[in-house]
């Protein structure tokens, strides 16, 4: 796509030439251009740009396609906006100013000589590792005006010291979307706002003291019925399924928890394994990274278990709101919202940036887990919080979802085509929800495998290194050798090349 354009916006004194080419689509290529002009000088400083409709009808492009393009570079530094003064290009930006070189060879004038960038670390040609949303389609125009309606309507205490709880309109807007949209029975004074689920974990189980989450606490929040020898809100063991995510482990271990990993088949986590553990941490909506629910009878079977040991549950609800070809698998939390410690977060859903969680507590673990969060440097965002708060009010969240869920069904159904035509051999498992695909390989295939993929420049993940060191094959673990697949970061220009690149590392093995 190459065309050129020329805008004259009289009213505003502006004229704008610019060349719409290359890949992404026209939101793409109108940004690019515009940061070119920029970077070349062509737009000074302080230049005041067209407006969206303007733009867009000498363009010929949609108006939302000019507003999320003036958005991207906004969020860059690149353009300013405020209301009454429209868009204009920020101070400080605009061409880059060569560099002296001062090795010059005699006799040879050194600002004739080009100068080029530093090397940059390159990351691998096609990241088809697991985790990671598309980034290149976090919906920028509809959570700034998100921001912008949270900011203008915040009182003013909210830019003073906060609740440890976090934002109260957030809790509010939480409580009414996970009961409608997960199942979840909770009320805002329940649900306590962190960072992440990694945040999540270090506030139940890491010591608290000196140097701990729970350096300040607050008045009547003394440790609850769960704390443990070391402190934490909750005390392990804690049974975990034998293959999940390394980064929780450390995280458990560096606080001191000892985790038992419970089997694992095709119907989840064997949780009729669990003995004396005082609690276990599931992923029962989508296993990571198998994939699949846990089994109904194995939901109510772990329900039954807490209620006897007076244990709790800790659900990741990984991929919850990604489902494909089955129906929504419900909370756990929803079975005894006195038994489960719910946490999600939008890092799969929104973007890992925003660093925006949730816990949904029993109760009685409220007060304990505010106690543990301490000092305010550790507390989410308020304007986030505020952001958040109104995405999800406005139907922007859902919108979103319902727009990515389609989005990742399409990449799934694609990967699952390339590989039927191209590998035959390997089979597709795990992809009735999440953002990742498993690909099943012969024994002792999956070491060799990633290592020739790395080779071409494909990263990936096999099985094992997401397997518990104490869950060795043969003691109750069904899982074989394989890969694991991430379809949702690559962008939709770059995906097609980074299926072939797999399906030739699977060729040649």
């Amino acid at each position: 796509m190459t065309d050129s354009w020329v805008n004259s916006a009289q009213r505003i004194g502006v004229d704008l030439h610019l060349e719409l080419s290359g890949p992404g689509g026209r939101r793409a290529a109108l940004t690019r251009a515009l940061r070119d002009a920029v970077r070349g000088g062509r737009l000074a400083p302080g230049t005041r740009l067209p407006p969206y409709r303007s733009l867009a009808a000498d363009l010929g492009v949609a108006r939302n396609t000019v507003a999320d393009a003036y958005a991207e570079l906004a969020a860059e530094g690149w353009l300013t906006a405020r209301q009454g003064s429209g868009t204009r290009v920020a101070q400080g930006v605009g061409p880059s100013r060569p560099v002296r070189r001062e090795s010059a060879e005699p006799g040879r004038d050194a600002r004739a000589t080009p100068v080029t960038a530093p090397p940059r670390a390159h990351g691998p040609r096609h990241d088809l590792r697991q985790g990671a949303p598309d980034s290149s389609s976090f919906p920028r125009a509809a959570w700034a005006a998100s921001y912008r309606r949270a900011l203008l309507a915040a009182p003013s205490e909210a830019f003073g010291p906060g609740d440890p709880a976090g934002r109260r309109e957030l809790r509010e807007a939480l409580a009414e979307y996970l009961a409608r949209a997960r199942g979840v029975r909770t009320d805002p004074d329940r649900i306590v706002i962190c960072s992440g689920f990694g945040h999540a974990l270090r506030l139940l189980f890491a010591r608290s003291g000196p140097g701990g989450p729970g350096t300040s606490r607050r008045a009547g929040a003394a440790a609850g019925p769960r704390a443990s020898d070391a402190g934490g809100v909750l005390r392990g063991p804690l049974g975990v399924e034998a293959y999940g995510l390394g980064f929780h482990r450390d995280l458990l271990a560096a606080a001191g928890v000892r985790t038992v990993p419970l089997p694992l088949d095709d119907d989840g986590a064997r949780v009729e394994a669990l003995d004396r553990e005082r609690a276990v941490l599931l992923t029962p909506a989508h296993q990571f990274p198998t994939g699949g629910p846990l089994h109904p009878g194995r939901r109510a079977a772990v329900i039954d278990w807490a209620r006897a040991r007076d244990a709790v549950v800790v659900e990741d609800d990984y991929d919850g709101e990604f489902r494909y070809d089955r129906r929504p698998v419900g909370a756990l939390q929803g079975l005894d919202p006195e038994r489960v410690v719910h946490v999600g977060s939008v890092s799969k859903s929104l973007s890992p940036a925003l660093r925006l969680g949730w816990m949904v507590l029993p109760s009685r673990l409220v007060a304990p887990v505010l106690a543990a969060k301490g000092e305010r440097e550790g507390w989410a965002s308020v304007p986030d919080q505020l952001a958040l708060a109104d995405f999800l009010a406005c139907g922007s969240y859902d919108r979103h979802v319902r727009r990515m869920r389609q989005t990742y069904r399409r990449r799934r159904d694609r990967l699952v085509a390339v590989l039927a035509a191209r590998a035959p051999h390997v089979e597709v498992t795990g992809i009735a929800a999440g953002l990742h695909a498993v690909l099943r390989l012969p024994p002792g295939t999956e070491a060799s495998t990633v290592r020739a993929a790395a080779r071409q420049g494909v990263a990936l993940d096999g099985l094992a290194g997401f397997r518990h060191p104490d869950a060795a094959p043969g003691k109750g673990v069904t899982v074989g050798d394989g890969l694991v697949v991430g379809y949702a970061a690559p962008a939709e220009h770059a995906y097609g090349a980074a299926l072939e690149a797999l399906c030739g590392v699977l060729s040649s093995g």
